[in-house]
């Protein structure tokens, strides 16, 4: 199989699903908000008083964008994602593909590749958390298996593969994509090399390390309402069962973000044409690939459905773990893990769709293997063009550039009003988005984070937030001024187009532009961060930063030590030869 043949129809099918995503402006959906220059804040690094839901990703986006464009960086990393994840699974696919019990060496060819990649890709899974905004898990399940890959190298071999390092980190820029991460590089990691193994976990450790150790700081808000997990648990799509929709690698608990096609035919044809083609891969997998690696897909598989499935069944279990185990809320996205299943079906679909063009000679067996490598996109062709249209770019307003010059720097932070969680912008075309006014000025600022859904509301988990929600509450516009100076706060911004309370807070209006207005509270006793938290969540950042930048040097050493003349002793020969 030509190696860039993959890559080519990654890119395709990447293209084609992202459609207007591409032009200019920002794909705004759900918890997927860019703005143009994102500030790093003490909650991206870890210190501030909300759990670590964005870290690392915010803050390796703060720190990009000051070289990259944030507009641009967005269409990199969207794009970048989706071709890294079909070229990863023909690459899995081919990888771990051995010799058969008959002696042949079971070559899967461009077919098979291409149908990897097109099961990988074009799944509701992607598609779903694609317009939730859930872009660094799909940043995660991206290298998940170019981490099986290389750790089955490692395993194999008892040599570290240096792009692992650099994976490792990448995989892990949310505590869900960093389990899910953690979990395919111990599947296929692990061996009785004792160094070997203790190397992997000091190495998944250190990639998870910043929102591991900001969780272990924010023990004590680390509690979920044991409500979330029956909200959260997967559902049935359409004609589809839930656990049949777990299968399909669908069942999200938010139905808003589901394509038409899943709800119809088209998902259950989607689902049976999967299975018969990796049913017809099956036995051909099984005979050329080793007992570790079956193991390690099958395993993978078990652990993501049963997690779904966990989800779905016993929603009143996740919820007493929410309540009760600091982390336990972690499970109750039930479908978050779902990743985990795509491997296995992935691999199997590229056997089946070699075992067809194989069986059937000719032009009538290239044509059938085709149709059933096109399967996916013909079931749910709405995922095309930005699920048609839902993740179209748009530019902000001229407002939000003059809003950040009028709230500036300062030590006091900002409250955005209504204190609601999402908005629905016209600029927008109406599409629902976290409030971008934080992310968008340069102070910190404080948000709601409780999640409405039909009329049901599940508090938070931030004490600051749930603490500038009682002083709003008070009876007085002065009094409530005075409480939030007390928590930190210097200024709030209010958006007009926006619903939700209107809370009036005494203050001195700075600026009002378009729809935003920007009123000054006065000075505000800044919120300090302990000292120990600092020192810990700086050593958390370093190692992991430490793997990447090892891997980096020794990846120069290696080049050094290759090129012509760099090794030890060259200079001393090219004398003699003189």
């Amino acid at each position: 199989m030509p190696s860039w043949l993959p890559w080519l129809w990654s890119t395709v099918l990447a293209v084609l699903l992202l459609g207007p995503a591409l032009g200019r402006g920002y794909v705004l959906s759900y918890d997927m908000v860019w703005v143009p220059d994102l500030t790093l804040r003490p909650d991206f690094l870890g210190v501030g008083t909300a759990l670590p839901r964005a870290v690392p990703s915010d803050a390796v986006v703060a720190v990009i964008d000051q070289v990259v464009p944030g507009m641009v960086l967005q269409k990199l990393v969207l794009l970048g994602t989706l071709v890294l994840a079909g070229a990863g699974a023909a690459a899995l696919a081919r990888g771990l593909v051995g010799v058969r019990a008959d002696g042949e060496v079971a070559a899967l060819g461009a077919l098979g590749g291409c149908a990897a990649a097109t099961a990988y890709v074009w799944n509701p899974f992607v598609v779903e958390r694609l317009v939730l905004g859930h872009w660094p898990l799909l940043v995660g399940y991206a290298v998940l298996p170019w981490v099986a890959l290389l750790a089955r190298r490692w395993r194999d071999e008892g040599r570290l593969p240096l792009p692992l390092l650099v994976l490792l980190p990448l995989g892990s820029l949310s505590a869900g994509s960093g389990v899910a991460t953690a979990l395919v590089a111990l599947a296929f990691g692990l061996s009785r090399r004792r160094r070997a193994s203790w190397g992997l976990a000091v190495a998944l450790l250190a990639a998870n390390a910043p929102w591991v150790m900001s969780g272990l700081l924010h023990l004590e808000s680390a509690r979920s309402d044991p409500a979330a997990a029956t909200l959260f648990a997967g559902h049935a799509e359409g004609l589809l069962p839930a656990p049949l929709a777990f299968a399909s690698l669908g069942g999200i608990w938010n139905t808003e973000v589901v394509p038409v096609s899943r709800t119809g035919w088209l998902a259950v044809a989607g689902l049976v044409g999967v299975l018969v083609l990796a049913g017809l891969g099956a036995s051909r997998w099984w005979r050329s690939t080793g007992r570790s690696d079956r193991a390690g897909l099958i395993g993978l598989w078990v652990v993501g459905y049963a997690l779904a499935l966990l989800g779905w069944a016993a929603p009143d279990a996740v919820g007493w773990l929410a309540a009760e185990v600091p982390g336990g809320g972690l499970l109750r996205d039930s479908t978050r893990l779902l990743g985990l299943c795509a491997l296995l079906p992935a691999v199997l679909v590229a056997h089946g769709a070699r075992v067809v063009r194989d069986r059937v000679a000719g032009a009538p067996g290239l044509v059938m293997a085709v149709s059933l490598l096109l399967v996916p996109v013909a079931t749910m062709p709405d995922a095309g063009w930005g699920v048609t249209g839902r993740l179209d770019a748009v530019s902000y307003p001229a407002e939000y550039a003059a809003m950040r010059e009028a709230v500036g720097r300062g030590p006091g932070d900002v409250v955005l009003l209504p204190f609601t969680s999402y908005r629905e912008p016209a600029w927008n075309d109406g599409r629902k988005l976290l409030d971008p006014v934080g992310r968008a000025q340069r102070r910190d600022y404080v948000a709601n984070d409780a999640l409405v859904v039909d009329d049901l509301v599940i508090p938070g988990e931030d004490p600051r937030a749930r603490a500038v929600a009682e002083a709003l509450a008070l009876p007085a516009p002065d009094q409530r001024a005075e409480r939030l100076r007390e928590l930190g706060i210097e200024l709030t911004v209010r958006d007009a187009s926006a619903s939700g309370p209107e809370v009036e807070v005494a203050g001195e209006p700075v600026a009002s532009v378009g729809t935003l207005r920007v009123v000054s509270l006065g000075p505000a006793t800044p919120r300090t961060v302990p000292l120990g938290w600092t020192v810990l969540m700086g050593l958390a950042w370093l190692a992991w930063l430490l793997p990447v930048a090892g891997a980096a040097a020794a990846a120069l050493a290696r080049r050094r030590r290759a090129a012509p003349g760099g090794h030890p002793g060259g200079s001393h020969r090219a004398h003699h030869a003189g």
